[in-house]
């Protein structure tokens, strides 16, 4: 293998993925152009060039790509026709558009894990208005099988008395799972086949906005969920055959199974402890898979734990940032603000890692940093 500096990378999208991926480009000298329908994105001022537009216009992305040596995305919902063509121009579009259609659809996803026999809760693929014919199959998480992101697009059905808040949207209904953990598996794949994972990491989630608000690295998790949660987010990969990061979201059940929930190709929310906590960040390793450089160490240097920072619930307007100065005296405190000029409830503004040397020490200044940093207006 050999690198290239001054590559010329796209990134669809620019909010806090694509800026902490710039970030780790500065340091080997790749030149970045961001596309985003945002005026104000994160990625705006600290891109080689900027250009506001829709990555969803086909004629918007085919303009923005086809002078780039490699296109990737930070966001998924990307017009997948125009990536297709200007890979048909000689572009090269990471990941393939063809991954990217499919994952789009969390109805395809289903059908891949069941093809593949990877294991994944019960499901039934259904089309408009159509919840009411399956109540039998209750208590279901409802899916819409396109444009759901962050939460949104999800909604639990217990019984027929759930019905009048059915999506009427085609739909993948999903067999409730006795929960015991969420986790995920960080895995990413280059172009001459290398692949890597990151430790499983596992996830808390608040339960009003349905969005990370803790994660623990390394994962509370035996020696055999560890194993198997690495083994499915690699046999993904390979099936995939992707080129670039994969985030592999996990379900463990109360019976000890691991079962995947929903991927996604880009750098993830699941992964932003390892800036500080791994030797590799994710969004490094991304780079290097799209670039094809071989492939970062994964393995944690101590463990920590990320705390989400979240728009508070009834504030909106210009973001401030509540008890900032107290958080940073902490130890072990890395604070990473996203650069959204306007904050609104549950809005993600930024993260903080804490590393520690135990799992316990970090989640104890975690706890506080939750406690004293609000974003308010």
């Amino acid at each position: 293998m050999s690198y290239r500096p001054k590559t010329k990378l796209g990134i669809l999208g620019g909010g806090q993925l694509g800026r902490m991926m710039i970030q780790e480009t500065i340091n080997i000298d790749v030149d970045v152009h961001v596309l985003d329908p945002d005026p104000d994105a994160p990625c705006r001022d600290i891109s080689h060039s900027f250009t506001n537009g829709s990555f969803k216009d086909y004629d918007t992305v085919l303009a923005f790509g086809k002078d780039m040596d490699v296109v990737t995305i930070e966001i998924e919902h990307v017009n997948v026709d125009a990536l297709e063509e200007l890979e048909k121009q000689g572009v090269k579009v990471y990941p393939q558009p063809n991954v990217i259609r499919l994952i789009q659809d969390k109805g395809a996803q289903k059908e891949f894990y069941a093809q593949h026999g990877i294991p994944t809760s019960d499901y039934r693929l259904i089309g408009e208005n159509e919840a009411e014919n399956h109540a039998d199959f209750f208590p279901v998480f409802q899916k819409l099988r396109k444009g759901g992101y962050d939460g949104k697009g999800v909604q639990s059905l217990k019984s027929s008395k759930d019905l009048s808040k059915a999506f009427s949207e085609p739909s993948v209904l999903e067999k409730a799972v006795d929960l015991e953990k969420e986790l995920s598996v960080i895995v990413a794949r280059n172009a001459s086949g290398e692949v890597k994972t990151f430790p499983t990491v596992e996830l808390e989630f608040n339960p009003v906005a349905n969005l990370v608000e803790f994660l623990f690295s390394p994962a509370n998790v035996s020696d055999e969920v560890e194993k198997t949660s690495q083994e499915i987010a690699k046999t993904i990969a390979e099936k995939l055959e992707i080129v670039g990061l994969l985030a592999v979201e996990l379900f463990l059940d109360k019976a000890g199974n691991v079962l995947v929930n929903e991927i996604a190709p880009r750098p993830h929310n699941s992964g932003h402890q390892s800036i500080e906590g791994n030797y590799t960040s994710q969004f490094m390793q991304h780079v290097r898979a799209i670039l094809n450089i071989s492939l970062g160490n994964t393995e944690i240097i101590k463990p920590s734990v990320m705390v989400n920072l979240l728009g508070e619930d009834g504030f909106s307007g210009e973001a401030q940032y509540e008890g900032l100065e107290d958080v940073l005296a902490l130890k072990g405190v890395n604070v990473h603000l996203y650069g959204k000029r306007l904050t609104k409830p549950f809005r993600k503004m930024g993260h903080v890692t804490i590393i520690a040397d135990t799992l316990d020490e970090a989640k104890s200044t975690a706890l506080a940093v939750k406690e004293k940093l609000r974003v308010i207006s």
